[in-house]
């Protein structure tokens, strides 16, 4: 997979996918429609230092489920009391979530059947998020406690597309983790990645921009198309 030309720092915009009919649109959701980074942070940080964990365990993690993370950290016979604190840390703390640029105004330009969240986060949390960022969630949204296995695995992506009625080959995915990116793109998904939570040359998308500010859609017969702008 290579990622088309339209990275952020060229200026100019890819016009493949826009002749090209979506079928529905899937959307992570920390780090690509809500900024909870801080919270993320400080709940993580938190646990590390009361497990005695090194910082350093938290490179790459953005974008994996909780507990693929934890059991690489911990003893087999632990993973279940440290993955039921970092939840609770989790809930407690929600300060600061906030919606990205353009992450509403774009799912919102999509009709309801024709989109859905697909997050890492549990079903007791990714409400909870959005719920504090006010953020107008989709009917439809596939957390990590709805398939036998999260991020980079195609599986959440693959029951998206199912809850809407389509096939994963027919929609796009939204992104800002090259985990989530693994897995739309194993799931047969286009790609569209979003810089933030890591910089362009660590996003392996068909598609990468800046923020959603860049990308619109055009209801058509069947779907939509894309449309990307500088």
């Amino acid at each position: 997979m290579t990622s088309a030309s339209a990275a952020p720092d060229s200026g100019s915009s890819d016009t493949d996918p826009i002749d090209r009919v979506f079928r529905a649109a899937l959307f992570d959701m920390d780090g690509t429609l809500i900024d909870s980074t801080p919270a993320v942070d400080r709940s993580w940080i938190r646990w590390g230092q009361e497990w005695g964990i090194h910082d350093s365990f938290r490179e790459g993690m953005h974008g994996r489920p909780a507990r693929s993370l934890i059991a690489e950290l911990v003893a087999p016979e632990q993973v279940e009391e440290a993955l039921a604190r970092v939840q609770q840390l989790e809930l407690a703390d929600v300060d600061g979530i906030t919606v990205l640029e353009g992450a509403a105004e774009l799912i919102s330009s999509l009709p309801d059947d024709r989109r859905a969240i697909v997050t890492s986060c549990n079903r007791q949390l990714a409400p909870v998020r959005l719920r504090v960022a006010n953020f107008p969630a989709p009917s439809v949204v596939v957390t990590i406690d709805d398939t036998p296995r999260g991020k980079p695995n195609p599986d959440p992506f693959l029951e998206g597309a199912r809850r809407l009625g389509f096939d994963a080959a027919d929609c796009v995915v939204f992104e800002d983790a090259p985990a989530g990116l693994a897995a739309g793109r194993a799931a047969g998904c286009f790609t569209v990645g979003i810089v933030g939570t890591h910089p362009s040359h660590e996003l392996d998308a068909d598609l990468v921009v800046r923020s959603l500010t860049q990308v619109t859609v055009r209801v058509v017969d069947g779907g939509f198309t894309l449309v990307v702008t500088p």
